[in-house]
Formats: C-alpha cells, structure tokens, sequence
C-alpha cells in the first residue's frame, strides 16, 4: 500500500490550496480516508475524514466551513484519490500534512486507527 500526498507549498493568509494523495489500493472504495497534519512543535491532528462510501465526512472544528475532503474513486488506479480542498488559510493551519487510510466502515479521526500513511505534504501559510 503506498499513498502519495502532493499540492502543499507557501501561500498568504486567506489564500487557497488543494492537496491530493494517491493512493495504490486495490480496493479503493473500501478504505476511509483521512487528512492530519502536525503543526510546528505539536503532535499530529484530525483534520477530515471522508467514508470509504464517500456519503459521510467528518472535520476538526478548526477547520470547518474552510476545508472540503472528497474522493474519486474511479477504478482506474490513477483516479484512486483523495483531496483536501483548503480555502481561507491561516498561520496556524501551517503544519505537514498527512493522508491515511483504513478500511472498514468506521471512518475513525483518531490516527493511531490507521495503518497506511503518506509522506507527508508541507503547507505554509505567511501572515
């Protein structure tokens, strides 16, 4: 299993950015998919999850109404994606950014529920 988060870099506050992890599952609609992040000299965070269904989404109250989880779950492995649309940045969401998956129909927000992690994404925001 491998997942390969992508789309971090330096943005303003109030801007705009979009992750994307691929994910080499063979059965990708069977794993819930989460975002965490590690801010700077702080432990790793929820930030959303998204059912392996795609029909329930869960987020940190810290970012919601700001960040948007989706999936595409085409059967064509290049599709095997989750996003994480993020809008109305802020100094304090700079952190490395995480996806994780974990099959089952339980879409956890703990991280230690999840087995399979990315490398992690930087996302900086500058005031």
């Amino acid at each position: 299993v491998q997942l390969q988060a992508s789309g971090g870099g330096l943005v303003q506050a109030g801007g705009s950015l979009r992750l994307s992890c691929v994910a080499s599952l063979h059965t990708f609609d069977y794993y819930n998919m989460a975002w965490f992040r590690q801010p700077p000299g702080k432990e790793r965070e929820f930030v959303a999850v998204i059912s392996a269904s795609g029909r329930r989404r869960s987020y940190a109250d810290s970012v919601k109404g700001r960040f948007t989880i989706s999936r595409d779950d085409s059967r064509n492995d290049a599709k095997n994606t989750v996003y994480l649309q993020m809008n109305e940045l802020n100094v304090e969401d700079t952190a490395v950014y995480y996806c994780a998956a974990r099959g089952g129909s339980i879409p956890h927000s703990t991280a230690q529920n999840y087995p399979y992690w990315g490398q992690g994404t930087q996302v900086t925001v500058s005031s």
